[in-house]
């Protein structure tokens, strides 16, 4: 995630207060209001730079993650990838700080239930193979193993880093 100077507020833009309860339907009457009054084509001109900036401001609030992304950056919460460990970080997006945030997952939620399931599906792939010998079923058993255990593990980790 990119950082935005600090005067650039979206919530401001759109003429919302900044809290963490506002609801979709808020944010696109919000975005409705300032467009008709803002709008390039209305017959004054309207003022294409504060339309610009509450276009940018919706696209960004429109989501719920969006809305927590920003309320992160102006309270000042630090990125998610400075959250593990003070420090030199990885680059976000690279390989290394997705594998340290996956495993900071896993140690904060529930490894044991975790390692677990990943032994069930193991086993389960074991068995089938050992059964039907290795087929082209044997390759859709596993990769139904892994499908099951990617869904059911979810819930296993711990939420990600705010």
């Amino acid at each position: 995630m990119t950082r935005r100077p600090a005067g650039d507020d979206p919530f401001h833009a759109l003429g919302l207060e900044r809290r963490p309860g506002l609801a979709d339907d808020d944010i696109r009457a919000a975005w409705r209001r300032v467009a008709a009054a803002t709008h390039p084509d209305r017959a004054d001109g309207g003022d294409p730079a504060a339309f610009a900036a509450a276009a940018a401001a919706y696209t960004l609030l429109r989501t719920a993650a969006g809305r927590g992304e920003a309320l992160a950056d102006l309270l000042g919460v630090p990125a998610a990838e400075a959250w593990w460990q003070p420090g030199p970080h990885p680059r976000p997006g690279t390989l290394l700080s997705g594998l340290l945030l996956w495993a900071i997952r896993v140690r904060r939620g529930r490894p044991l239930v975790l390692a677990l399931r990943t032994a069930g599906a193991c086993a389960v792939v074991a068995v089938a193979v050992a059964l039907a010998g290795w087929q082209p079923a044997s390759l859709a058993i596993l990769t139904g193993a892994l499908t099951w255990l990617v869904l059911t593990g979810r819930a296993d980790l711990a939420p990600p880093p705010r």
